[in-house]
């Protein structure tokens, strides 16, 4: 088991979380996802897979969420 750290700016409610969290779990081997929502700052996501997941294919799943990544 693999887990990732991000934080991700611009989440600020359930609807926010929610979008997150079904675009990474799209990804290959992503088996969950927890948010701990922060309104106003950086929301904290954790994203465990079964492999490494690249990087780039985390932040672009929270992009295409709508999003950003600020630290990872």
């Amino acid at each position: 088991m693999n887990t990732e750290l991000l934080l991700v700016e611009g989440m600020t409610c359930d609807h926010c979380v929610m979008s997150v969290t079904e675009d990474l779990t799209e990804l290959d081997g992503v088996s969950d996802v927890r948010v701990r929502l922060v309104p106003g700052g950086a929301s904290e996501v954790t994203v465990t897979s079964d492999a490494p997941v690249a990087s780039d294919a985390l932040r672009a799943a929270v992009t295409e969420a709508g999003y950003e990544v600020v630290r990872s």
